[in-house]
């Protein structure tokens, strides 16, 4: 493909102000990362967080780059330039051109919000599979491609490595993409150049703020998605978003789409509903009254946010034609979604749960779940993740304490961030809650193993002991470094240690 073949058809979405040399420059990647261009690619140069790419065209070109896409005005390059007004927006649009337009060949789904995105894209996955579709997942756990599992780098891609994965999809016989879709990723355009079938909004509670200005400015990402779902799409398909009427900011997305909107909802009133709903540790039982008709649903999955996550995914399955015992049949399927609310067995009289829980508003969810099954005590164990949203420590901290019994701070990923310091940030909420909580005890134990070893040796029959923030990640990070660092197998082994102590 040619630099002119390749911008021709987006000429009008690019917004060229400029075009220099031979626009007949075959081109045989596309890349905004000078250390991976090779020879004859084409280097978009685009201003980053921390780095402006536009200071490594000089690199790019010394490596072989055939041509150049650029915002700023560049006065020396000796090879085919062409200036847009916005090159992160371009990078999307010529890597999905680049790579044969995959979103147009998968039926698209995005799912987006602060909390659930990953609980919804794995049900949705095996709802979509249960009829015989092929469906790949892009999220925070991993990436699929149908056996392949390849390791998430963010819960969302760049949007070169994102069209790159879907066009692996579509060669593997991919039919369908479930997305999570994060604000980060809508905010950066990476998803420009994807054009979706349905979208899912969730929820929306306070997170990202160390990258967004507020909360206006988080929702508004969101909202991107939303706005973007056109009715005027290039597939002909019917396209709908799904939209949670019991978050605050439900309707607004619902006003801002042109598609379809099907609302959900156990409080108000929506176009899919659950009613007599009944929670366990063995899972969830319902009835869902959807458009479709009314008709029971059980699941595996514990807790009432778990309710809104299998609601979301049903009015996804309802679009995309499942029927009701489709519906309930696939359900069936989904046993567990990693690293949330997961369930630690080694045989121990309590109970051990891991979940990603790292919000105020997950935490709480995840802590009033323990509440309505609790047959013992709650011990929590949580920490927040340095360089990242310091807003939210301390409104953890009082969560903690307002339902829990035992709460023992540790670490997240510190990052480069001192991990006492993080601890006093989270600490100073949860002495404020103490003034209307006083029996709640509270101990900090920064390094997490000995905190997880510690809420293990605390639990007597009965108990609950949570353990949150990380969840399916089997790292933690310490300054820049990553070590491997897994709450499931750390409980697992207290458990273990704490019956081989007890024997002994």
């Amino acid at each position: 493909m040619t630099l002119d073949e390749l911008i021709e058809p987006l000429k009008d979405r690019l917004q060229i102000v400029e075009r220099r040399g031979d626009l007949q420059v075959p081109i045989a990647d596309v890349t905004d990362d000078s250390r991976r261009v090779k020879p004859g690619a084409l280097f978009v140069a685009v201003r980053g967080e921390r780095a402006d790419g536009h200071a490594y065209i000089g690199s790019a070109i010394r490596s072989g780059a055939g041509a150049v896409v650029v915002q700023s005005e560049v006065v020396d390059c000796e090879i085919p330039l062409i200036r847009v007004k916005d090159s992160r927006l371009a990078l999307g649009l010529l890597g999905s051109r680049f790579y044969g337009n995959p979103s147009s060949r998968l039926r698209m789904i995005g799912v987006t919000g602060t909390n659930g995105k990953t609980t919804v894209t794995y049900v949705c996955k095996a709802l979509l599979e249960a009829i015989g579709r092929r469906v790949g997942l892009v999220g925070t756990v991993a990436y699929l491609i149908g056996t392949e599992v390849i390791p998430a780098s963010h819960t969302t891609p760049g949007a070169l490595d994102l069209q790159a994965l879907l066009a692996r999809m579509v060669c593997a016989g991919v039919d369908s993409a479930v997305m999570e879709v994060s604000s980060h990723a809508l905010a950066l355009d990476r998803t420009v150049g994807c054009e979706f079938d349905v979208a899912v909004f969730t929820n929306l509670t306070q997170d990202h703020l160390d990258f967004h200005r507020d909360m206006d400015d988080y929702f508004q990402a969101k909202l991107k998605l939303f706005v973007g779902l056109s009715v005027s799409g290039t597939k002909g398909m019917s396209k709908r978003a799904v939209v949670n009427a019991d978050d605050p900011r439900g309707e607004l997305v619902r006003a801002a789409c042109a598609v379809p909107v099907w609302t959900y909802s156990i409080r108000n009133r929506a176009d899919i509903r659950a009613e007599d709903v009944h929670l366990s540790l063995d899972g969830t039982r319902f009835t869902a009254v959807t458009p479709a008709g009314r008709f029971p649903v059980e699941s595996r999955l514990v807790g009432e946010h778990n309710v809104y996550n299998v609601l979301a995914a049903i009015g996804v399955a309802l679009q995309e034609g499942l029927s009701p015992d489709e519906v309930r049949s696939g359900l069936e399927q989904v046993r567990d979604v990693p690293g949330r609310f997961e369930r630690v067995e080694a045989g121990q009289d309590f109970t051990v749960v891991v979940d990603y829980a790292h919000t105020e508003d997950a935490l709480v969810r995840l802590l009033t779940t323990a509440q309505s099954l609790k047959t013992g005590r709650i011990i929590t164990v949580f920490g927040c993740g340095g360089d990242r949203d310091r807003g939210k420590r301390p409104k953890m901290g009082r969560a903690a304490v307002r339902y829990s019994d035992v709460v023992v701070l540790t670490s997240d990923n510190p990052r480069t961030e001192d991990p006492m310091a993080i601890l006093r940030e989270v600490e100073a909420g949860v002495r404020e809650a103490l003034a209307a909580k006083s029996n709640v005890r509270y101990e900090m134990i920064a390094d997490r193993r000995q905190a997880i070893e510690a809420a293990v040796r605390e639990a007597r029959p009965g108990d609950m002991v949570l353990i949150a923030g990380k969840g399916h990640e089997n790292y933690q990070i310490i300054g820049t470094t990553k070590f491997h660092f897994d709450d499931r197998e750390v409980a697992r082994e207290a458990i273990l240690n704490r019956g081989v102590m007890r024997d002994g």
